[in-house]
């Protein structure tokens, strides 16, 4: 991964997509197939344990592997040569049933859902550590006020906690998609040279041979690529999701705001020229990953119209991409971890900012309060030439409100925070209810 490889991925991910563990994966499928092939009586007995015990990658010849790939295509093609000599070496009748009826897709495409299969087992685990952070988080400050932005303005009160409800209800969703999306995904590809199946890879094989490696048989998917699409495009609205995480925190973080920061270490953050930098390191990792991923995305969905049953170039551009979305998601997760695990927030910071407008944010309180008496369009101009008063004269809402004579029901009441929250606390409580809190 190089010089960026602690910044932007996983360590532990980018092991499980090393040149070794990929062709693991592969020696695997071929290890399965014919223990498969040799319970159903398609090759002989005794023999599957030979090819099996010749399936590993310390066996495998890598650079020779990767020089030879350019000849044949694919990494299955020289993998099966090498693995056919390896056995042929121990028993040269036993070397007559490797790889047999099967086709380099098979291979290639089904070791690429195992590494996908335990991929989503680690994500799954690091989404749990995620939601449990960003379920304390709300706990924590569901009722700590803050200004509510639109368009980058001070819009109206709400609190913390609905903030980082609205993050976590995010993450939800997405938990929910990728255990959807992996009820089509875990299934094997081992159908040949067209997709028709043959003799030695039988339905009964192909039960088999699911069943051996923990996942589904299924119908040809050799050009229908719709469920690897799918995976990348939740993958890419994972890492869009935490996106939003960075970028709301990268903004909170601005020396004008100062509402939430980035948990301090040392040497974290630091500039090479300004010693009194902070700056939001993490954030800018997580939305420079999400800024890749909708690229890689794309390249996926555009390698779906693939020719006729195996794509000359589309089948072939999905190999990298699909390993670069899983490493770039597994990246940012990680960082989002270390995010939320450290996140410090200034709560009297939140309550200073409230003020910055002298009361304009409580406009739409005094505009509801006045409805009932004068109308909802009467209320709205009268709300609004106070507040162009304010503005111009640099006066609190409330004290222009008091110089225009205008009767406002309750008016200290409306101008503080926890009374112009709206339904956010509910909103808050059913969130953390869903997520067990």
């Amino acid at each position: 991964m190089g010089l960026y490889s602690e910044l932007f991925y996983s360590d532990y991910i980018n092991e499980l997509f090393s040149e070794r563990n990929t062709i693991g994966q592969m020696l695997r499928v071929e290890a399965e197939l014919a223990r498969a092939q040799e319970a159903a009586g398609v090759i002989p007995a005794g023999v599957a344990d030979l090819i099996a015990l010749c399936c590993q990658p310390d066996l495998i010849d890598i650079p020779r592997l990767k020089s030879e790939i350019k000849l044949g295509g694919n990494a299955a093609i020289p993998l099966v040569k090498q693995l056919t000599r390896i056995v042929k070496n121990n028993d040269v009748e036993a070397s007559k049933y490797v790889h047999l009826g099967a086709t380099s897709q098979d291979v290639v495409d089904t070791a690429t859902v195992l590494q996908m299969q335990e991929f989503g087992q680690w994500l799954a685990q690091k989404l749990e550590v995620l939601v449990l952070h960003l379920v304390e988080k709300t706990s924590s400050y569901r009722n700590t006020p803050m200004i509510g932005r639109t368009l980058l303005q001070q819009a109206r009160p709400i609190t913390f906690g609905l903030k980082t409800a609205g993050w976590l209800e995010s993450i939800g969703r997405t938990q929910e998609r990728i255990d959807d999306v992996k009820k089509r995904l875990l299934v094997v590809q081992l159908a040949g040279a067209v997709g028709s199946g043959n003799a030695q890879i039988s339905s009964e094989v192909q039960l088999l041979f699911a069943q051996n490696l923990g996942l589904k048989p299924a119908f040809s998917w050799q050009s229908n690529r719709d469920i690897f699409a799918e995976w990348a495009s939740v993958l890419g609205i994972l890492t869009g999701t935490l996106g939003k995480i960075a970028k709301d925190v990268s903004l909170l973080m601005q020396t004008e705001v100062g509402e939430v920061y980035e948990g301090a270490a040392e040497g974290k953050g630091g500039s090479s020229t300004m010693p009194h930098k902070r700056n939001p390191v993490t954030c800018a990792a997580m939305l420079a990953n999400a800024t890749r991923m909708p690229h890689l995305v794309a390249t996926v969905l555009s390698a779906m119209p693939q020719e006729h049953e195996r794509s000359a170039g589309l089948w072939h551009s999905e190999w990298e991409v699909l390993t670069q979305i899983m490493t770039l998601t597994a990246g940012t997760v990680e960082r989002a971890i270390e995010l939320l695990e450290g996140l410090e927030v200034d709560e009297k910071r939140m309550l200073a900012n409230l003020e910055l407008t002298q009361g304009l944010i409580y406009a739409e309180n005094v505009s509801l309060a006045l409805a009932p008496k004068m109308g909802k369009n009467q209320a709205h101009e009268w709300v609004e030439k106070a507040c162009k008063t304010a503005i111009v004269q640099q006066k609190h809402l409330k004290d222009v409100l008091l110089e225009l004579k205008i009767e406002v029901p309750s008016v200290d009441e409306l101008f503080k925070p926890e009374n112009a929250l709206g339904l956010s606390l509910e909103m808050i409580d059913k969130v953390l209810k869903k997520f067990g809190r």
